[in-house]
């Protein structure tokens, strides 16, 4: 495999007694897009924290282009590292264009100003996301969905080299959450020596078709990592989220989830009840 751009080798993390990471490994090569999937409290948001150094691990290293992340500057970071978090809060009711513009304040001078290039990106990162004519709204007036998507815009306005996404299509609609892996997938490919994009979701049928390496995480371990198909083991994934599926293919061979019922019994109170 090429030299990774971002890699976490070794990783453990605990959050007081809870072991939120053990011994976790990830990377992300050129030209790739990967996605990390697992049940709830599986550790993905922790796993994408730290390796955009927002969480020091207790045990292990990332490293971005070779470097230790601990070594870099947190600008020296954000020039390379762009990250969209689930569920944003702004202090103050921005424009969408003046959200989207924070993705520049890596580059920014010292005064803050904004150049024509600065301006041109934004620009295209409105675009691309189909924001443009929402650009003078106020953030908190969108839908949820919109948010996420200013969210992502903002990431790509940042230029960076590796997008660090978290549940990127929460709340979209069907043809938004296609359109933003259709995205990613393009923005990766635009420039295959020199970007690459991890994505932390719950949607495994969208993962199998657009990802290129699957890491699969259960109590914050990793359960399986390689291709979709190779994670995507029936047998493993009844195992770890509780769910019979079936995996069969598409009409250009990719693999496709179809999930059939649940083996999830949730536990009665002592009097018998379940609520």
């Amino acid at each position: 495999m090429t030299a990774p751009l971002l890699a976490a080798q070794g990783v453990c993390h605990r959050f007081g007694e809870l072991a939120a990471l053990e011994d976790v490994e990830a990377a992300v090569a050129p030209g790739e897009l990967c996605v990390v999937v697992g049940p709830n409290g599986a550790g993905k948001t922790t796993l994408l924290r730290v390796l955009a150094g927002l969480l020091r691990p207790d045990h292990g290293s990332v490293r971005l282009r070779g470097s230790p992340l601990d070594s870099l500057s947190r600008r020296e970071i954000a020039r390379s590292v762009a990250v969209a978090a689930q569920e944003p809060s702004l202090p103050f009711p921005y424009t969408v264009a003046e959200v989207v513009g924070m993705g520049r304040a890596p580059f920014l001078g010292p005064f803050g100003r904004e150049s024509g290039a600065d301006r041109e990106i934004v620009l295209e990162a409105l675009a691309r996301t189909g924001l443009a004519l929402l650009s003078e709204r106020r953030f908190p007036t969108l839908s949820s969905g919109e948010r996420q998507r200013v969210i992502l815009a903002r990431a790509f306005a940042q230029t960076p080299c590796v997008m660090l996404l978290d549940e990127p299509t929460a709340h979209m609609d069907l043809g938004h959450r296609v359109k933003t892996f259709e995205d990613l997938r393009a923005w990766v490919a635009g420039s295959p020596g020199d970007r690459a994009a991890l994505v932390v979701t719950h949607d495994l049928i969208l993962a199998a078709r657009y990802a290129d390496r699957m890491t699969l995480l259960d109590r914050g371990r990793c359960v399986s990592h390689g291709t979709p198909r190779e994670v995507l083991d029936p047998a493993r994934i009844a195992e770890v989220y509780g769910v019979e599926v079936s995996v069969l293919d598409d009409e250009e061979g990719r693999p496709v989830l179809v999930a059939h019922r649940s083996r999830i019994a949730y536990t009665p109170r002592p009097d018998g009840s379940d609520r």
